[in-house]
């Protein structure tokens, strides 16, 4: 077991704040933060603030050098190992190296396959102490959806509903603007953001005509280290009829678009594939089963097409249902107003075949939070929480 004191867990949580900066922006990459200190002091700190842009290894090196300061001998504090491949940048473990840093620290080694431990190899074998373990469970946490892509081909699902104190969310005419408050939906566009894809049926679109586009303030934006362009996911529409109207609002909203249907509807309907790829809307055929796509090939289609991370989907009862089912949603999240909106009102989810107790879905509640007068909870699936965790109330 690594030994390390109160001054490297101080130094590598300094690392794991500058790593946070990216949570938003740094898509598809994971966030990474770098510190280097020499003699007790802090002479370099970097993130890696977006793909194609320099990892945060260099970041720290440039602003060591700008501060004037050598870095050989230095320690370093990374919360990812550093790369060993060349990709739309040189591999940081060879800048630490030439920089002749003396040890470093890193968090977590890297799942990816084209590092997955030999960056720790070549600084060991360059001289380098490497001690690998330092504050693993935060780094853990920071990069879920990139971890899970590497593990498991699979992106990080988060699902996400809005409803009233009696779990619905539609009136029966199929009104529901808006259920919840101002500082809720403000949250939604923040996950939104975060998302390398937002996912719905094609049930939400005909019925909502939603824009699914990210809306927020250009101070906001910058406070998440995002442009208005950058900002918004990959939209998802699961259409296995090709229904979507060729005027919907999410198709002129901003953002890529992506429709996934069957093969048999790419077949049938050439004309309507046309126009879709005329307006520069992507189309796929995923495995479906009886009209319904499947859900473990819309993601891993993702993960593996598109490279995306982190998927939210927003959706209706019939989709979300379905996500639900599968067994593939790492996270709920619902916002419930202080309304009530009767039987006749439409449900949270359609769950076909659950009949018993034995059947039921069992979630357990992970955090709670106020959002203005409406509430945000946050729940995992308890086949996925390592023990009962204590819930966090905030104001």
């Amino acid at each position: 077991m690594n030994a390390w004191d109160d001054n490297d867990s101080r130094f590598m949580e300094r690392a794991l704040e500058l790593a946070e900066q990216g949570r938003y922006s740094t898509k598809p990459n994971p966030c990474v933060g770098c510190v280097l200190v020499k003699e007790g002091r802090i002479i370099g700190e970097g993130w890696h603030k977006k793909a194609g842009q320099p990892h945060a290894e260099k970041e720290a090196l440039a602003d060591a050098s700008a501060r004037g300061e050598s870095v050989q001998g230095a320690t370093a504090y990374v919360t990812l190992e550093p790369c060993s491949h060349y990709g739309r940048t040189p591999p940081c473990c060879d800048a630490l190296i030439d920089a002749q840093v003396a040890k470093v620290w890193v968090a977590m080694t890297d799942p990816n396959p084209l590092v997955a431990g030999t960056g720790v190899a070549r600084l060991k074998a360059a001289g380098v102490d490497v001690q690998v373990g330092l504050k693993a469970e935060q780094a853990e946490r920071l990069n879920r959806g990139f971890l899970q892509r590497m593990r498991q081909g699979l992106p990080y699902v988060r699902l996400k509903m809005a409803s009233s104190l009696d779990g619905r969310t539609a009136m029966a005419s199929g009104e529901s603007q808006w259920i919840t408050g101002a500082a809720a939906r403000e949250k939604v566009h923040q996950m939104r953001a975060q998302a390398g894809a937002v996912v719905l049926g094609i049930g939400t679109v005909l019925a909502d005509d939603p824009s699914m586009n990210v809306r927020l303030s250009p101070t906001e934006l910058t406070r998440l280290h995002l442009t208005e362009l950058d900002a918004h996911p990959l939209k998802v529409v699961l259409d296995p009829h090709l229904s979507l109207p060729f005027d919907a609002k999410l198709l002129q909203s901003g953002g890529r678009n992506l429709v996934m249907t069957t093969r048999q509807a790419v077949e049938a309907s050439p004309e309507i594939v046309e126009q879709f790829l005329q307006q520069g809307v992507d189309l796929v055929a995923v495995a479906a089963q009886e009209d319904r796509l499947e859900i473990e090939a819309i993601l891993r289609y993702l993960a593996e097409e598109e490279q995306i991370n982190d998927v939210l989907v927003e959706s209706g009862a019939i989709a979300a249902g379905a996500f639900m089912q599968s067994g593939l949603v790492n996270e709920l999240h619902v916002f419930i107003a202080p309304v009530l909106m009767g039987d006749l009102a439409k449900p949270m989810f359609v769950l076909p075949g659950l009949d018993t107790m034995a059947q039921r879905l069992v979630w357990q509640l992970q955090d709670v939070e106020r959002c203005g007068e409406d509430l945000h909870l946050q729940l995992l699936p308890v086949t996925q929480s390592q023990s009962k965790p204590e819930i966090e109330e905030r104001k």
